[in-house]
Parts: structure tokens; sequence; C-alpha cells
């Protein structure tokens, strides 16, 4: 296995009104996307991850249940086997994040893991789902817990073709206990698609996951969508997509305003030399953690 890899990370603006057809939401994105994903390929990527629920607009703005019918199986639904033959066509890993129905009326915030050959290789739910106002507007938010149950299946790391990865998505970057099992469970590189809005937190885009980076002595690729999105307005997706390497080191930074394919170097031998100077697995004192895992308030 090659000791370079090429990474890939899409950011992206949705460009239809949030008052339209769902179907017609889903064509355009993905259409737009498949274009962006063959950028990476022309440009060599060999591992891509997509943005949060890639396929439409942060729906979770506004709280209703027309955004349920965005829903697919996984990985037996249309876009998931759509990816699959993508990932295959151009020999590369693909991270696809989607809305997932596990079952008529229950819903995971999803993103599949589809392997250079086309394999399905398995899906990380996420874990951690916000529910709070945001914008000028009372009726606008990240009201995710109308839409989505809290993940389940932990916090799996995927041997795909370039490398072992972890899926970390959006607001589970605040609770660095996720992040440091995926440490533990063999990832190289965790991705952590996005979709936040300028303001409160966004002096903590680029604070907490290079401190993961560098706790845990594995690369991040953080990806964040751009724009702001009719007809909730709630703010603006400020872009700024990232690789982070194990020493908190910005490899590459997209833009904030536009339509980006970043293409960075993930070095192996960068974990190899971080872990071995910094011994942080073998220092570590589970046994002295009782109060983690205790029913606290």
């Amino acid at each position: 296995m090659s000791r370079i890899v090429k990474i890939g990370l899409i950011q992206a603006k949705h460009d239809v009104s949030g008052d339209r057809p769902v179907e017609e939401h889903k064509q355009a994105a993905i259409e737009k996307h498949l274009k962006l994903i063959d950028e990476a390929a022309a440009r060599g990527a060999q591992i891509v991850c997509l943005q949060e629920i890639f396929y439409g607009p942060y729906f979770c703005a506004e709280q209703t249940t027309k955004w349920y019918d965005s829903a697919e199986p996984m990985p037996d639904g249309p876009t998931t086997k759509l990816m699959q033959e993508v990932a295959k066509k151009h020999n590369m890993v693909l991270v696809v994040p989607m809305y997932e129905q596990a079952m008529t009326g229950v819903y995971y915030n999803t993103a599949a893991v589809i392997n250079a050959d086309g394999t399905y290789l398995g899906k990380y739910r996420k874990q951690h789902i916000p529910h709070v106002q945001a914008g000028e507007s009372p009726d606008t938010g990240f009201w995710e817990k109308y839409y989505f149950k809290p993940g389940s299946g932990g916090y799996p790391v995927f041997d795909t073709a370039y490398g072992k990865i972890g899926v970390y998505i959006c607001y589970d970057r605040h609770f660095p206990e996720g992040a440091r099992i995926l440490g533990l469970n063999g990832a190289e590189i965790v991705f952590n698609p996005s979709a936040t809005v300028a303001g409160l937190s966004e002096y903590l885009w680029k604070l907490e996951q290079p401190a993961h980076a560098v706790a845990n002595g594995y690369y991040v690729g953080a990806i964040n969508r751009v724009g702001v999105e009719a007809p909730w307005n709630m703010g603006e997706f400020y872009g700024q997509s990232y690789l982070v390497d194990p020493r908190g080191n910005f490899v590459a930074v997209a833009s904030r305003d536009n339509d980006e394919v970043l293409i960075a170097e993930m070095d192996r031998e960068v974990i190899r030399q971080v872990r071995d100077t910094w011994q942080f697995y073998r220092d570590r004192r589970p046994e002295a953690y009782e109060e983690l895992v205790k029913l606290l308030p």
C-alpha cells in the first residue's frame, strides 16, 4: 500500500430553492456532484468525501415531513448503487453522506463507505444529534432530532484499498470521545462531512478537529458546504473544507465561498513519526476513566 494517498474533499452550494419538490433537489445535487467527482478523479484523488447529506439542501432548517421522502435504504437505495458504480469507474474510495431510511419512520444521518472496486463496505450513523434554533427566525435552526435517530453501530473503521478510514459527521466533532475510539479502532484518517453556518461555532471549525488529529495521531478531512440556502436563509455555510495532519498542520484549505474540489496528500509516514514521538496510546489510562461512562448530569 502506497505511503502517499491523494485525498479529495468536495464542498458545494445547493442551487435549488428549498420550496421545490424533493426529487428535483436530489436530481440536481447528484448531477452536480457527479461532475465534481469526475474532476477529483481527473486530478488523481484516491479517497473522496462529500458533504453532509450531499444530495439536497440542509433541510433540517425547518421541521416538515416533506423531507422524509428524501431518505433511502442503505445499501439497497438508488444513490448508494449509483455511487458504487462511480467508485468502480474511477478506482476510487467514496464516502457518501445521505439520509438513511432504516425502516418506515426510522431515519438516520448516515455515510456510506464504498471501496475502490465498488464494494459497499458499510456505514457510519451520526451519533450526536443537535436540536437548536439558529438564524434570525425562531422557526429556523438545526432541528435534527425531528429527522434523525441517534446513530447505532458504534465507531467503525473501514479497511479500504487506500487506507483505514473513519467517519464522524458534523456535530459529532464537538465530542472527543468518539474521535478517540476511531483512533483506537485503527483509523489513519477521519472524515467529518458537515453543514455548519457562520456564527457561534465558526471559530471552533479550525480548532477542534486539528486537536482531534493531534490527540489521536491521524489525519482529519473536514468538509463544509457553501452559500446561503433559500427559503430559510439561516446563515452562510462558510466552506473552508480542509485536510489537517497528525501534527495539527493544515495541509490544504478550500475557499469560503465557492464550489471546490480540494485535493491534498495524506502521508502515512507522518502518522508513524507522530505516534512514535507522542506515545498517547501507550500512556493513556483507561482504568482511570470510569467517570466518563457514569450517568452524570
